[in-house]
């Protein structure tokens, strides 16, 4: 590919020979895994396909990378956590697939209320009205019950609260909370589980830093309000954990994330990544549209102007469901 000036400035231009790859059809009679399918896709094509394809290379080549310097961050919103699809984030978690996690208050609270009950099954059309008076309450077509939602998360969290205060003080009496952010949180309460099906016993286990911007933002933040009502000098210092982010940062030799949907989580991610001049590779899920300005549907190219990923850096966004994409991708990524 070469570049021309015309009334617009310098575009690119193309030659014959810049298109050599033919487009073949799927032969599901060598299909025998998801590797395979996945293998197919890059020469199958078919518009999303190319771009899963593209993803799965991306992040086999920064998932394999370990070591100090090297950043792996995932982001992703709380709602995944109330499916299935919380099986790809705690099979990654106990690899160590990633080493940062950017992700909302609602993680915390899907992740806790599951681990000791059950979400259901449902669908988009049930009756809200209904589903209300009777004490469910519908998520997409997940059905949460109060009683596996904010009853359990109130039973257990305040209590552990009370442990984690009186620790605090024990260790640092005239200033217990210096350094308790979201991080220290999130230990706290995953030393405390001890059922492995919880993204917060990993978190903890491996001492993951999993950094919540919006911590209030949720029902694990509303317990944290209601504990300040009765122990007015609890504080959660938030920007201990933006001190973490900063020594990361700043002393990383490559940085390199998967970014599933937007918002906060995606925004903490490439914000960061700018100190450094830019993530040095990334892959983006979204359902969003970009025509509307949202972070959450801008496309990773969008970010190169703001120096948050640098210009050479392999870069893809996947449009589609997570809840599809990410078994897809975990299927490859995870299987041995």
């Amino acid at each position: 590919m070469n570049t021309r000036e015309s009334g617009e400035g310098i575009v690119s231009a193309y030659s014959r020979d810049d298109f050599t790859a033919p487009v073949e059809d799927y032969d599901f009679q060598k299909m025998s895994d998801v590797s395979s399918l996945i293998d197919q896709m890059s020469r199958a094509g078919g518009f999303t396909a190319t771009k899963l394809a593209h993803a799965r290379d991306i992040l086999k080549i920064s998932t394999g990378k370990t070591g100090d310097g090297i950043l792996n961050w995932l982001s992703f919103p709380a709602c995944l956590c109330a499916t299935g699809t919380r099986g790809f984030f705690l099979e990654a978690i106990k690899r160590k697939a990633f080493n940062v996690i950017i992700t909302t208050c609602g993680t915390l609270d899907h992740d806790i209320a599951r681990t000791y009950q059950d979400y259901f099954h449902g669908d988009f059309s049930l009756d809200d009205i209904a589903l209300g008076e009777e004490g469910l309450n519908r998520l997409g077509n997940v059905i949460v019950p109060n009683e596996c939602y904010g009853d359990i998360l109130e039973k257990r969290v305040l209590p552990w609260l009370d442990e984690i205060e009186k620790e605090r003080i024990e260790q640092n009496p005239e200033n217990p909370w210096l350094g308790f952010g979201s991080v220290e949180l999130c230990w706290a309460m995953g030393d405390r589980i001890e059922d492995e099906t919880s993204l917060l016993y990993w978190i903890a286990k491996h001492r993951i830093p999993m950094v919540i911007p919006g911590l209030s933002d949720g029902s694990i933040g509303a317990q944290l309000f209601m504990h300040r009502q009765k122990n007015p000098n609890f504080m959660v210092d938030f920007l201990a954990d933006e001190q973490i982010l900063s020594d990361l940062t700043w002393t990383a030799e490559e940085s390199h994330a998967l970014m599933v949907g937007g918002g906060i989580s995606k925004h903490h991610v490439i914000w960061w990544n700018q100190y450094r001049d830019g993530l040095d590779s990334a892959v983006g899920i979204t359902t969003a549209p970009e025509y509307d300005g949202s972070l959450s549907g801008a496309r990773l190219k969008e970010a190169i102007s703001w120096g948050k990923i640098r210009p050479e850096a392999p870069q893809v966004v996947v449009e589609g469901d997570a809840s599809v994409l990410l078994p897809l991708l975990g299927a490859d990524l995870f299987k041995n």
